[in-house]
């Protein structure tokens, strides 16, 4: 659905239609976009489980006029017993992907919700959590329809999936009355419970006893942080995005490097191919450098100076592609946007990294805890070693923009090494290309690297491309693979857009269960 400019007081995107609906209820009873926002995570983690919820990690990027974005770090630490000789020692040369050796980070979504609710408050926000939670207690106790997308990644893991979250088939009703009361009690004592009271003990001895390297004083312990966003001045606008342990610098390092190729026409082989070789730029610093910010050897914005991109994209073959043989990683993710009647917004996504996170449902909750710390390294020389109170790398990497002109345009996708790919492909359709909002989230899109937990390096496009750009691609050396039309792989996006007059405009993407929906 295409919501074209219009005079409204707020308007939501989100991957799933009752989260859009949520964030909008909140809208109109004069919440804000925090508030908006929150309402929307929180119904998201009810009925799209398979990508996000209160066992997950979160990160946002909060504007208002006239003042410069705030980015919310609610990415959770490796717990104290999280080490790589409790791995090894079990025969495992990597971290696995379920169970509750997989649980081995701190949720950090809900300490996010914490931090942004103390900034809507100094905006005056005063919804209680009672009303920001109650479209998620209702779907979680009375139920909501499992979508198409849940069904597949719930039979991919198989007797894998803990209960209440197996078994169920596309269309029927899924209730998860143990999550309505996490969210029903944290609702009356607060989010800090989560972590420090009554809750957070119960989930840390759970977690626990269950065999993860976590426990209650891991959660007892865990902040959120504020940073500054990075930010990367283009040719009409200025980008942000997060700053490490996320890919918010590769993201910004493919719009720079895409730019100064001077690109004149969409949907060509330049488009594609210098956006699939700007990437591999971006990812070849991100591998390499990018990881807990207490690590890195080197400042982030190193790799937005000028001179340094100037010098990438000089290294990009105009008509040749780098050969690319890398690990990539996959994942699922609920990206939000909100823009209020005010014009404060909001970009912010929450994850369980991959679908269903660790697969474990823990304690009285039936929560799902993310696997996050999959991403670490259980060797020593690795760039993302495995260390008890260290942050993994983690790929969500939401999109904020400032245009010259007063616009600004919040947009997001899940995808994982496909997230700033797809911020990419959208952004040139629309910034630079002059396509509409919901034409450059519809187009046909690629993505380099893995999906559905391949390991692979090729580059995936959807079946829609035109045959001529393929064979095109394919002899300059891309190793092309063709996939469904709409594929999952290529990401749920969305975007919402505050024009200079005040007017906004939306678009969620047809790949997902979502919508837009404004008032």
């Amino acid at each position: 659905m295409l919501y074209t400019p219009m005079a409204t007081r707020g308007m939501v995107s989100a991957p799933n239609h009752l989260a859009a609906q949520a964030g909008l209820a909140v809208l109109r009873e004069g919440g804000n976009a925090i508030e908006a926002a929150i309402a929307a995570a929180a119904t998201c983690g009810v009925v799209y489980p398979h990508t996000c919820g209160l066992g997950g990690d979160g990160f946002w990027l909060i504007a208002e006029p006239g003042k410069a974005p705030i980015s919310i770090d609610a990415s959770g630490a490796a717990g104290s017993a999280a080490r790589a000789e409790l791995y090894q020692s079990r025969g495992l040369s990597a971290i696995p992907a379920t169970g509750p050796l997989a649980a081995a980070t701190v949720a950090g979504a809900v300490s996010g919700w914490q931090a942004a609710l103390e900034i809507s408050g100094r905006w005056g926000g005063a919804l209680p959590l009672t009303r920001l939670f109650a479209d998620a207690i209702h779907h979680a106790a009375h139920g909501f329809p499992v979508t198409r997308y849940q069904a597949d990644c719930a039979s991919r893991l198989g007797e894998t999936l803990a209960a209440p979250y197996a078994g169920f088939a596309t269309g029927q009703l899924m209730r998860l009355p143990g999550l309505a009361t996490l969210l029903e009690r944290l609702a009356k004592s607060g989010l800090d419970d989560f972590y420090r009271g009554a809750v957070g003990h119960h989930l840390g001895a759970e977690l626990a006893r269950a065999g993860s390297p976590l426990g209650s004083e891991d959660l007892a312990r865990h902040r959120s942080v504020r940073r500054r966003p990075l930010s990367l001045p283009l040719k009409d606008a200025t980008a942000y995005n997060l700053p490490p342990p996320t890919q918010g610098l590769a993201a910004l390092m493919i719009l720079g490097l895409f730019e100064r190729l001077d690109v004149a026409q969409a949907e060509g082989f330049a488009h594609i191919h210098g956006i699939v070789e700007a990437t591999k730029q971006a990812f070849i610093v991100r591998n390499a450098h990018v990881t807990d910010p207490a690590y890195m050897t080197i400042h982030s914005t190193t790799y937005l100076s000028e001179t340094l991109l100037d010098r990438l994209a000089e290294s990009i073959a105009p008509r040749r592609a780098l050969p690319w043989r890398r690990d990539a990683q996959d994942g699922d993710t609920a990206w939000i946007g909100v823009i209020d009647g005010q014009g404060r917004a909001v970009s912010c996504i929450h994850s369980l990294a991959a679908p269903f996170g660790a697969a474990q449902a823990v304690g009285e909750f039936g929560l799902l805890w993310h696997n996050r710390a999959a991403s670490f390294s259980l060797n020593e020389a690795g760039q993302n070693f495995l260390k008890p109170g260290r942050k993994p790398f983690s790929t969500l990497c939401p999109s904020l923009t400032r245009f010259r002109d007063g616009r600004l345009l919040v947009h997001g996708s899940m995808g994982a090494d496909g997230q700033p790919q797809t911020l990419a492909a959208i952004y040139s359709r629309y910034a630079q290309f002059g396509q509409s909002l919901q034409d450059a989230v519809t187009a046909p899109r690629w993505r380099l690297g893995a999906g559905r937990g391949e390991a692979a390096s090729d580059l995936k496009m959807e079946s829609r491309f035109d045959p001529s750009l393929i064979r095109a691609l394919r002899e300059a050396g891309h190793d092309v693979t063709l996939v469904d039309a709409f594929d999952h792989q290529m990401g749920h996006a969305g975007a919402v857009l505050r024009h200079d007059n005040g007017l906004l405009e939306g678009a969620f993407d047809p790949r997902s269960d979502g919508a837009v929906a404004g008032f």
